[in-house]
């Protein structure tokens, strides 16, 4: 809330709700990860300890996340910020999807504290501790930090574009309740994180050169990851006029209606990686969670348990989205699918 900051405004909702985000997600990841930094140089045995430590941390943030949802219930039936909630479905649902689209308190976004300030700041900062953890009850191994690092320069990627993630599917369909808010609070912070847990535990087998062909394959993952994206912030911000690959962008011409039922134009690229595969960038993703796997390689599948989730989430949100895209497009979104016919992987799915 301190951190110097824009304001950033997000897509509107049916009942014409503007949500209002803090647009400053570098700047607190980076001021956060120095902050963290700072006290390990003055505490260097705080990794270790939060290592052992780590189970306790679980329980009081699954307590914490679980009374939050609770709240969230409570909230959405009696002090809303529009009345636009899922009041009408079961309590269960409510409880598990959420009622409120985005939820404020204490002036902050629910949804970006859970999801980016507490869920993606907790991933970056515990696999760095359990990497200097590793270095302190092992012998030193570059792979640990292989993990670590890749995972935090692909967030800071995420902070940096931090505002094009409240577009996305998890910000402007999914309500704020147990899927989202525990999943960030809880699940993020024990699954994700488990890799370079693991490997405290038990000390990678990976070689010194080994890690680092790791740690350029992950590289060139990130390097592709952030250019299929660019690519298209890129055709975004110039409104299609610019060039990719040293060509002009071709996209498709769509329409779709909006809450108000006025018809709009839209453009989807089919210029650079957006011509090859409709979620080329989900590839990408994939090929950095392998790359922050492998350094478990010879110690079972457990470190490569992440990249598996993400295998099946990334399939599953590919349907979605593209569910998503034919009903909003209709026949523009047919004649798109037709110019670039595959999903992730050319001649595969």
């Amino acid at each position: 809330m301190i951190v110097p900051s824009k304001v950033f405004l997000g897509p509107t909702t049916p009942a014409g709700y503007t949500p209002r985000y803090s647009a400053n997600g570098t700047q607190y990841y980076l001021i956060s990860l120095l902050v963290y930094l700072i006290i390990v140089y003055l505490k260097p045995t705080l990794p270790v300890e939060i290592f052992e430590n780590f189970g306790d941390i679980i329980a009081t943030l699954n307590i914490f996340s679980l009374v939050l949802c609770v709240f969230l219930i409570f909230k959405g039936y009696t002090f809303p910020e529009v009345k636009e909630g899922a009041l009408d479905k079961p309590l269960p649902y409510q409880f598990y999807a959420g009622i409120e689209l985005h939820p404020r308190l204490l002036g902050v976004d629910v949804k970006q504290w859970t999801n980016c300030r507490v869920g993606m700041l907790g991933w970056a900062l515990l696999v760095l501790n359990f990497t200097f953890a590793a270095v302190s009850l092992n012998d030193f191994s570059f792979a640990p930090f292989t993990n670590s690092v890749l995972i935090n320069i692909y967030l800071l990627k995420f902070f940096y574009w931090e505002t094009g993630y409240f577009n996305t599917l998890d910000i402007t369909l999914d309500r704020a309740g147990y899927y989202l808010c525990w999943g960030c609070l809880t699940w993020v912070q024990i699954f994700y994180t488990f890799s370079a847990y693991y490997l405290v535990d038990h000390p990678s087998k990976v070689s010194n050169s080994g890690a680092g062909v790791i740690f350029i394959f992950g590289l060139i993952s990130l390097a592709l990851n952030y250019t299929v994206d660019y690519q298209k912030e890129k055709f975004k911000a110039s409104n299609g006029e610019c060039y990719i690959w040293g060509k002009k962008a071709k996209f498709i011409g769509v329409e779709y209606k909006n809450h108000a039922g006025k018809v709009k134009k839209s453009k989807l690229l089919i210029s650079g990686f957006w011509g090859i595969a409709r979620h080329t960038n989900y590839v990408f993703e994939l090929m950095l969670a392998l790359s922050w796997s492998l350094p478990g390689l010879g110690q079972g599948i457990w470190t490569f348990m992440y990249f598996i989730f993400l295998l099946v989430l990334l399939v599953h949100r590919t349907l979605r989205d593209e569910e998503k895209c034919a009903a909003k497009y209709g026949d523009g979104w047919k004649k798109y699918c037709q110019q670039v016919p595959y999903r992730m992987i050319p001649y595969v799915f």
